[in-house]
C-alpha cells in the first residue's frame, strides 16, 4: 500500500487504480485498524477517484457483508493524526460512493446512471423492500447431501 500511496507523488503516474475486494475482505476481518489505514493510504495517494470496488469480493461469499463493512469503516482519529490521513466520511458520502461505483462508471464511460433509478431492477428492488424482506448474507455453493 505504501508503494501505491507514493506512486503519484514520486513518479507523477496518474493512470493507476487501487482495487478493493479480497484484500478488503481479509483485512477488515483480521485487523480493522490495518484495513482503515490501508484505505486511508489508497485514498490519500491515488485519490478517492482512483480507488474502485473489486469483483473478486465474491470469493468470501456474498459481498453484502463487505459492502456494509466499508460503509461503516472510518479511520480512527489516532491513525489519522499519526499518518496524516483524512476521514473516509459517511456511508453514503462522496468517497465511498465513488469507490462503490462512480469511479468504475466513469472509467467505462457509463453515462446513463440516472436511468438506473427507474429501470426494471430498481422496480424489483422497491417491491422487495416494500414487502419487508431483510438483507441476507447467505452464501451459495455446494451442499453436502444428507445420508439417510
Amino acid at each position: 500500500m505504501t508503494d501505491l500511496d507514493e506512486i503519484l507523488s514520486k513518479y507523477g503516474v496518474k493512470n493507476i487504480y487501487g482495487d478493493l475486494g479480497q484484500i478488503f475482505a481479509q483485512s477488515t476481518v483480521a485487523d480493522p485498524r490495518v484495513c482503515a489505514a490501508m484505505m486511508g493510504q489508497l485514498v490519500r495517494g491515488l485519490g478517492a477517484d482512483h480507488v474502485v470496488w473489486g469483483s473478486d469480493a465474491i470469493w468470501t461469499g456474498s459481498p453484502q457483508w463487505q459492502i456494509e463493512a466499508l460503509r461503516r469503516l472510518e479511520i480512527p482519529d489516532d491513525i489519522q493524526k499519526k499518518y496524516g490521513l483524512k476521514p473516509l466520511g459517511p456511508a453514503d458520502g462522496p468517497v465511498k460512493n465513488a469507490i462503490f461505483g462512480e469511479n468504475s462508471a466513469r472509467l467505462y464511460k457509463y453515462e446513463k446512471r440516472t436511468a438506473l433509478a427507474t429501470d426494471r431492477l430498481a422496480a424489483m428492488k422497491r417491491e422487495y423492500e416494500k414487502d419487508g424482506a431483510a438483507r441476507s448474507n447467505l452464501r451459495y455453493g455446494y451442499v453436502v447431501p444428507s445420508r439417510g
